[in-house]
């Protein structure tokens, strides 16, 4: 990493800098277009994203026989009880008008003549679920969402830079300092910047996240003092394919609304033991579920058979999983799918407002990064994709709104940089080598004793090797490498200090020593605000 120069940086401005560049970041950015420069940074290339890879669609009132209401009830009852009502409301309210125009911006969802196709997936009353080529509306979504903004000239995208911190002058987010590997340090300055960078399903060994997916948004959100809640809930996805040398692939829970069943590795289906919903019920309950299973029968995963539906069918309704296991020798029509939980999506994040406002002025927060409060402590399937439209141009609406009042200072930037300078030019890079074997350790461990059930004794164990680790990333990130492995710390910490503090099991928090199941958990929220006040409290 080429160090910065003592006099100055690479120093930019932008009217809005926005963080990360998937559905929550792209849509906050078609809404600020209009009104002045935008500037997208990602640290990989586009379409590299959880967006990207959403399989069984987005969640929305479209049908007749369907309703606001329902859909409003089923995410407040998936919640159990922890979700905001009116960030719900909002979410399922506003939601078909922005896939709506989703649509007219050319997104092209599966139709039988003039109709779409609505599927049912579990914890939904009704089939709501409006999907693209099968299993690939994630990909649609990207396609349609990338298109529009590469027709507006206001929009430029910066790919292959490291977002290391933000930057902070008199309490307001005035910008962000950027890693690059062939370009060194470089500094952006904005009216305000919107937060949009994903989830830390990384932070796990079994994650059905990509790679980019380490928390970095979360991480400097806190370190630059911002309201972070809800951490101790992080939701596993009960199936994910569990080969020998094949990648931790998701399989849609729409697998199971048309019809798979859960079966252990000596064939019986399980599900009804645990749930009357059986493969229906929600996520939390499927995954525990899989994990007793897994732990009866001391072995690594358990079995999703579709063996019993029509092989025409089932490819047609999810080629992606059907040629993705084919390349792996697996024919799901023929041979059950040896599958596990896997971490896949981070209910906790930057705290925020209805209009997408973080507790740091100048900060706004959409999609995975942030706690939005729709989710409450289990998100309800595919309602993740809706809350990045809706959330994302709420955000894009509000920055533009509130930023006519400020101006892009080089004076404050330059100030917040030189505070830093010094440090950025002191550091040199940890040797790669050691911090991909810290990584692993860490998500080794996370996934050991802070995974699917927890109990005091393996949180405070973790909590301890954590803390250990943190102690040894203090100085200023000075690699892309070195800054991942520290966000990794910094959210792993954060979630296990969070579970602590939650003794009742709850939806996605589950603790084997809850002193008392039946009792009714706390229903606050636990929050973070930044390093001054490490160990949280009930907000």
């Amino acid at each position: 990493m080429t160090a910065p120069s003592a006099s100055d940086p690479a120093l930019e401005t932008t009217d809005y800098l926005v963080i990360g560049s998937g559905i929550a970041g792209l849509r906050a950015a078609i809404e600020l277009a209009p009104h002045g420069r935008v500037l997208i940074v990602n640290k990989g290339k586009p379409p590299e994203s959880a967006s990207e890879f959403a399989q069984g669609g987005i969640a929305v009132v479209l049908d007749p026989q369907d309703s606001i209401e329902a859909h409003i009830s089923d995410t407040l009852l998936a919640g159990k009880g922890l979700c905001r009502p009116e960030a719900v409301e909002v979410l399922i309210k506003e939601g078909p008008d922005r896939v709506r125009e989703l649509i007219r911006w050319g997104a092209r969802f599966d139709r039988e003549q003039d109709r779409y196709i609505l599927a049912k997936e579990a914890a939904h009353r009704s089939a709501r679920i409006l999907r693209a080529q099968g299993d690939a509306t994630g990909t649609e979504i990207m396609r349609a969402l990338t298109g529009k903004a590469q027709q507006l000239q206001s929009i430029r995208w910066l790919v292959q830079h490291f977002t290391a911190d933000l930057l902070v002058e008199e309490g307001r987010c005035i910008g962000a300092v950027l890693l690059s590997e062939s370009k060194g340090v470089r500094a952006v300055g904005a009216k305000s910047v919107v937060l949009a960078s994903g989830g830390a399903g990384q932070v796990y060994l079994r994650t059905t996240n990509p790679p980019v997916a380490t928390g970095d948004g979360m991480a400097m959100a806190y370190r630059a003092g911002c309201a972070l809640e809800d951490m101790e809930f992080v939701q596993f996805h009960p199936t994910a394919l569990a080969l020998p040398n094949a990648p931790t692939f998701l399989l849609t829970e729409a697998m199971r609304g048309e019809g798979a069943i859960l079966r252990n590795p000596r064939g019986a289906a399980f599900m009804k033991r645990y749930d009357p919903a059986a493969e229906l019920a929600t996520r939390d309950v499927v995954s525990r579920a899989i994990w007793q299973e897994m732990q009866a029968g001391n072995t690594s995963h358990v079995y999703l058979d579709v063996t019993h539906l029509n092989a025409a069918f089932i490819r047609k309704r999810f080629p992606t999983i059907t040629q993705t296991c084919l390349r792996y020798g697996l024919d799901i029509t023929r041979t059950p799918i040896p599958v596990a939980p896997s971490a896949h999506f981070m209910i906790g994040g930057a705290t925020t407002s209805l209009t997408g406002a973080t507790s740091l002025h100048g900060l706004y927060a959409a999609g995975e990064v942030a706690c939005s409060g729709v989710h409450g402590a289990n998100r309800l399937a595919s309602n993740s994709l809706l809350e990045g439209l809706v959330f994302g141009a709420r955000a894009g609406e509000a920055v533009a709104a509130a930023s006519s009042e400020h101006a892009v200072e080089i004076s404050a930037i330059q100030s917040a940089l030189a505070k830093r300078l010094p440090e950025w030019i002191a550091r040199r890079s940890v040797f790669p080598a050691a911090l991909t074997t810290a990584a692993y350790r860490l998500k080794e461990m996370m996934w050991n004793q802070v995974g699917i059930v927890r109990d005091q004794a393996s949180l405070t164990q973790a909590l301890k090797r954590l803390e250990d680790w943190e102690s040894l990333s203090t100085a200023p990130i000075a690699s892309q490498a070195e800054g991942e492995f520290k966000n990794l710390v910094t959210v792993a910490l954060l979630i296990v200090r969070a579970a602590l503090l939650r003794k009742n099991s709850i939806g996605a928090h589950h603790r084997s020593d809850d002193p008392e199941p039946g009792k009714s958990p706390d229903s606050r929220h636990i929050a973070f605000h930044g390093p001054d006040r490490p160990k949280g409290y009930w907000a």
